[in-house]
């Protein structure tokens, strides 16, 4: 095969050779013994073709119509001194067949290479390809496709002489928008690039990376605020505000708002802000308050066998201790909430009272007037209730006794709380001593 692509040299005869045939004449080859004559044996062979194959057709034919001048005069020489050209055109026949060749496979060499551009991540290359597709293109130039790369056209398309293919190759995004978190694959080259191909709107958006940042293949972190627009209700006011805040604080202090020590908002001021969120602004006042309350004592009552029975005798006398309660009062925008208890505490204990309470059995009889009608009395000085009290309040009882008699009677406590036996006791000494003159009106009910 090297010998077809070699290129054939026929040198012109100069003289007759000592013993040879008459000028004009080309030379035989006397065969060796054994060697069978061959039309072209003793033409140096020419390697194979290098650089510009379509230099190499040039030269070719050049020396074909140097060979077929040369040809024509060595003929008529031949013909004008020997008579022997079908020697010669058995001698040239071989040479036209292998130009014939050379120019063939040059042909089909120049009809199957092709001059396409490929691009990788935006760095273009022409180059000469004999692939007839892109996949044979990308494993001749080494370039591998991931899962998450694109190439265009399709990997299966066929290639023509000035195509164009373009590998974009994944690169990851750890993307944080408006809060979210996620991971997208993109074959943009800059953050920028990326983002508009998600679709992120970048005008006011605050980006962590410049837009103009390139991608590494290993990966990216990028955090992206769009602008939103958020709605402010304060002091009565309500403001709109384009921001682009990580929280509902910063978009406050955006906005020219000041908030006091208790203020607080509607929405939790480290939150995220939505577009189109409104929050309101709760203007908050705290005072305290201080309540005082009685406690009440206890009322221990003891039994006197010395007392008769119906008798209270209050040994000492029971005192209020005193709680004092502290209470937190809220106003939220000028309304007053109901007070929250913060804490209590007792600043007096209360002290006991103690009663004596007589268990001694009372007379039933008291000489000299045990039998008077004092049933007919009780009806007229009370209506016949022990519990009765005249409209003035000084005078109680079944028998209407005032407070200082009723104590110099050995009574205690108030006449209208004694029973009604001790109340007839009490009577009928008074009447002892005294007679009916303490019932000036209603005495003359005890005569039968």
């Amino acid at each position: 095969m090297r010998r077809a692509e070699g290129t054939v040299r026929v040198s012109a005869p100069s003289g007759p050779a000592p013993g040879g045939e008459p000028p004009g004449t080309v030379p035989r080859r006397t065969s060796a013994p054994g060697e069978a004559e061959h039309p072209t044996a003793g033409l140096p062979a020419t390697p194979a073709p290098t650089g510009n194959t379509a230099d190499a057709v040039d030269r070719t034919a050049e020396r074909r119509g140097g060979h077929r001048a040369r040809g024509r005069g060595a003929g008529r020489a031949r013909g004008r001194g020997s008579g022997d050209g079908g020697e010669g055109l058995r001698r040239l026949l071989p040479q036209a067949l292998v130009v014939a060749f050379l120019a063939g496979g040059t042909s089909a060499f120049v009809a199957h290479d092709r001059a396409v551009t490929l691009s990788v991540d935006g760095k273009a290359r022409t180059l000469h390809t004999f692939a007839s597709d892109v996949t044979g293109l990308l494993e001749r130039e080494g370039v591998t496709l991931g899962p998450h790369d694109e190439v265009t056209p399709a990997p299966d398309t066929p290639l023509s002489h000035g195509d164009e293919v373009a590998v974009g190759h994944g690169r990851p995004l750890r993307l944080t928008l408006d809060g979210g978190h996620r991971i997208v694959w993109t074959t943009a080259r800059t953050v920028g690039g990326a983002l508009r191909e998600l679709g992120v709107r970048l005008d006011g958006a605050y980006l962590s990376t410049p837009a103009g940042t390139r991608l590494g293949r290993a990966g990216t972190a990028l955090e992206v605020r769009t602008e939103r627009r958020v709605t402010v209700l304060v002091d009565g006011r309500e403001h709109t505000v384009a921001t682009n805040a990580a929280t509902v604080r910063a978009t406050l202090r955006a906005a020219g708002v000041d908030l006091g020590a208790d203020d607080t908002t509607s929405v939790p001021l480290d939150a995220f802000p939505r577009d189109g969120q409104t929050v309101a602004v709760l203007r908050v006042a705290r005072s305290e308050q201080v309540r005082a309350k009685a406690i009440a004592f206890r009322t221990v009552r003891r039994p006197d066998p010395e007392l008769d029975q119906g008798t209270e005798l209050v040994e000492r006398a029971g005192r209020a201790g005193l709680r004092r309660t502290l209470y937190q009062v809220r106003t939220v925008n000028g309304v007053r909430e109901r007070p929250r208890r913060v804490r209590s505490e007792v600043v007096r204990e209360p002290r006991d009272e103690v009663v004596r309470v007589g268990t001694r059995r009372l007379p039933t009889s008291v000489r000299g007037a045990d039998g008077l009608d004092w049933d007919a009395l009780a009806r007229c000085e009370s209506g016949g209730r022990p519990d009765a009290v005249d409209p003035s309040g000084t005078y109680g009882g079944l028998y209407q006794f005032d407070q200082s008699t009723w104590r110099s009677l050995g009574g205690s406590g108030r006449p209208q709380d004694a029973p009604a036996a001790e109340q007839t006791l009490r009577a009928k000494k008074l009447y002892v001593s005294r007679g009916a003159s303490p019932w000036p009106v209603c005495g003359r009910k005890l005569s039968r």
